[in-house]
């Protein structure tokens, strides 16, 4: 994510805390399952957001000889934690909360507070998961938000952006449970509104959770990056050939390692300074590339 991420999560942290508050005292008023559930989970994105703070400076810390290049993925990890919260503490939690007051039928009260509370949240997130496209559509503005989410190496937006989406989903489903317990009178609507709004959050954590064990476990930098790379390289006058190219996100920056044919050279001398060249060509053109392993080679004919 961009330089902005810290303030857009401080933000969402701000406005989590306040729903929170707001979602348990209308619980408490209310007797209300999915107001409890809706309160659950924003207490978990209150900690999600706090986790991916510490996350950030933590992949900001210096090289050093144990981690020769820096710890930009721990990140990574740290999003893969709040995918786990959200999971267990968010859904799990919902879902058993549903099912508990399933059992028991209490029935609502001041259910009019509950509703007030669900539309002045929905208002507070739906402003959080704009400001959450808005950076996405910085970087890809021409992508589908799907196509984003299964493309994107930017761990902690896609972990924001996919907790405001989880949240806007789960105060509607909220919402209307709430809704139909006061048309019917029946709690069970209310109690199923909790289930369906912890299956939700479960759904959506178990995607994050995928798309972010592939970073961790390791991914190339964005099709585009890699694509542009190759084209620049290709446009180099001393290179002949690409023989090979791999690239490797790696937190917010990216190893390129390249192996080419280049032109024949009288000195090696000659060669390193050519590679010297292409080398800082590249990092100029893109500065999220911070290392640069080049391999002059050779083609069998």
């Amino acid at each position: 994510m961009s330089g902005e991420s810290p303030k857009a999560i401080f933000y969402a942290l701000a406005a989590n805390f306040g729903i929170a508050v707001c979602k348990y005292a209308a619980a408490a008023f209310t007797g209300s399952g999915s107001m409890f559930a809706e309160a659950i989970h924003s207490t978990a994105d209150c900690g999600n957001q706090l986790l991916l703070l510490f996350g950030l400076r933590q992949s900001r810390e210096p090289a050093t000889p144990l981690h020769p290049m820096g710890t930009g993925r721990a990140i990574n990890f740290y999003s893969l934690l709040v995918a786990l919260l959200l999971f267990f503490v968010g859904g799990a939690f919902s879902v058993y909360e549903g099912v508990h007051r399933l059992i028991l039928r209490e029935p609502l009260r001041f259910v009019y507070v509950a509703l007030v509370v669900l539309g002045i949240s929905v208002v507070l997130e739906a402003f959080s998961l704009y400001g959450a496209i808005r950076e996405i559509r910085k970087g890809a503005p021409t992508k589908s938000l799907w196509r984003w989410a299964r493309e994107t190496r930017d761990s902690d937006l896609l972990v924001v952006a996919g907790e405001d989406i989880a949240a806007l989903a789960g105060l509607a489903i909220a919402f209307a449970a709430v809704l139909l317990t006061v048309v019917t009178g029946n709690p069970v609507w209310d109690a199923c509104g909790s289930i369906g709004v912890g299956i939700l959050l479960m759904l959506i954590a178990w995607f994050i959770a995928r798309e972010v064990k592939s970073m961790i476990v390791g991914e190339s930098a964005s099709p585009e990056m890699r694509r542009e790379i190759e084209t620049f390289l290709r446009s180099r006058p001393e290179i002949r050939s690409i023989i090979s190219l791999i690239t490797l996100q790696w937190g917010k920056e990216v190893m390129v390692a390249v192996q080419c044919e280049m032109l024949d050279y009288e000195h090696s001398r000659t060669m390193v300074e050519a590679i010297n060249e292409i080398e800082a060509a590249l990092q100029a053109r893109f500065p999220v590339v911070r290392w640069v392993f080049f391999e002059p080679d050779f083609v069998q004919r």
